[in-house]
């Protein structure tokens, strides 16, 4: 009997004793809880709307609650109990961007105000942002190109 090649054994070994996670639940989680946290904010701007706002008022107000209120949670410890349970859900794209900002600031504030939390708050949001702005630019230039803009 030969012996089995490490690869193949740490595989069997690892497999045995890694939990199984419960991917539908995860995933029906992650999209009530998604789902509820922008009918929430879809509720706020009606509301808003409803006060005499005007719809891009409204929508800025919206954005900028949701992410003042996740920066807060996320420096009282609440928002990461909360992406325990929500996973993904929480990660819509506004409130995601607000928590690792305030993260990254919170875990080097005591490196001080400019070198730790103002050099470090745009370690992982700041490749989002620029990402974001190269597809855009790379989107209007594909449009203007084939004359669709």
């Amino acid at each position: 009997m030969s012996k089995p090649k490490p690869d193949v054994w740490y595989a069997r070994l690892i497999k045995r004793h890694v939990a199984k996670r419960p991917l539908a639940r995860n995933c029906a989680v992650a999209f009530l809880s998604g789902g509820l946290l922008c009918g929430l904010a879809e509720l706020a701007h009606f509301f808003l709307m409803q006060g005499g706002m005007s719809a891009e008022t409204a929508s800025a107000w919206v954005t900028w609650s949701v992410v003042v209120l996740t920066a807060c949670a996320t420096g009282l410890g609440v928002y990461d109990r909360a992406g325990q349970f929500c996973g993904a859900g929480l990660a819509v794209p506004i409130s995601g961007f607000a928590n690792s900002v305030a993260a990254a600031m919170l875990e080097h504030k005591y490196e001080g105000m400019v070198l730790g939390s103002g050099c470090n708050s745009f370690k992982l949001a700041g490749a989002v942002v620029v990402f974001g702005t190269v597809s855009a630019f790379a989107a209007a230039l594909i449009s203007w190109l084939l004359g669709v803009a």
